[in-house]
């Protein structure tokens, strides 16, 4: 019995090459989404703007892949220059929380007391609002905008940033290297920025992906309902709310952004999964 455990025990693990195969199928589908949001203009085969009266509603072809829209606009072309406002705003937005949510979460957890206090109050206050209404409400006052609803969301995301990274370092603050830090007088932003900050890292990477991966559908979805992109202007969400109509005239303009908007989102919470485990298991062997 203890021979049979001792064979058993030496195998190789073999579970991890698929996943591996995967993570690198999601970085090459990561890798392309991000060239035609840089490129995008560039590589359009057609003006993504303009309108053949003739050619209304039609199905694929060789002269337009993926059909045309109701106004005879290139859905193929669209659907690649509208990469650029479904990576960028999320990006932005990610970016943002990332920048907003580690320094508060930083300060928070380290401090403790009063300013984990005040912190924390702003927090729970921006949890307990409505984020649609206030996005609704603020297209109504000063007019549907793209980057207001990005700038809206940088705030309205921030504080789950912010709460997680404060559970984080509230975690890592009792540790022995953060006492022995103490000791030998390192400043208290040497130790958050250079010591605890890199054992955040892989949490906060990670969820950086995340909050790209919800803000993308959530700018989407005000595009969809006209609180987003401009009228005219080719985003994902904006192509599924004029291409609704002619679902079983042409389901393939339909599906065309609704499939990027999935893959998408989809790629960017598996990367960031990956992320997370691949620099905690860096971390733990070092």
């Amino acid at each position: 019995m203890a021979r049979q455990t001792e064979i058993v025990s030496t195998r190789k693990p073999r579970r991890y090459a698929p996943r591996g195969l995967a993570i690198g199928f999601c970085f090459v589908v990561a890798g392309g989404i991000l060239f035609l949001a840089i490129f995008g203009p560039l590589l359009a085969p057609q003006d993504p703007n303009a309108q053949h009266l003739q050619d209304v509603l039609a199905g694929p072809s060789s002269q337009h892949w993926l059909g045309t829209d109701s106004l005879g606009r290139d859905v193929f072309s669209r659907t690649i220059v509208g990469a650029q406002l479904g990576v960028l705003g999320p990006l932005v937005i990610a970016v943002g929380s990332f920048a907003i949510g580690n320094l508060l979460g930083l300060w928070a957890g380290y401090r403790r007391g009063w300013v984990d206090s005040l912190v924390m109050r702003w927090v729970d206050l921006m949890w307990s609002v409505p984020t649609l209404l206030v996005l609704v409400v603020a297209a109504g006052a000063v007019g549907a905008s793209y980057w207001l609803a990005v700038g809206l969301l940088v705030i309205l995301s921030a504080p789950f940033d912010t709460r997680i990274i404060r559970g984080v370092v509230m975690e890592q603050v009792p540790r022995p290297y953060v006492e022995a830090a103490r000791t030998v007088g390192v400043s208290g932003r040497r130790i958050v920025f250079l010591h605890i900050w890199p054992n955040v890292a892989p949490v906060a990477i990670a969820n950086s992906f995340l909050v790209f991966a919800s803000s993308l559908v959530a700018l989407a979805g005000l595009s969809f309902l006209g609180l987003g992109a401009p009228p005219g202007t080719p985003d994902w969400g904006l192509m599924l709310s004029e291409s609704q109509a002619m679902l079983f005239v042409n389901p393939v303009a339909t599906l065309a952004p609704a499939l990027m908007i999935v893959v998408t989102a989809t790629v960017a919470n598996l990367i960031g999964d990956w992320f997370d485990e691949y620099l905690t298991s860096r971390m733990g062997a070092t």
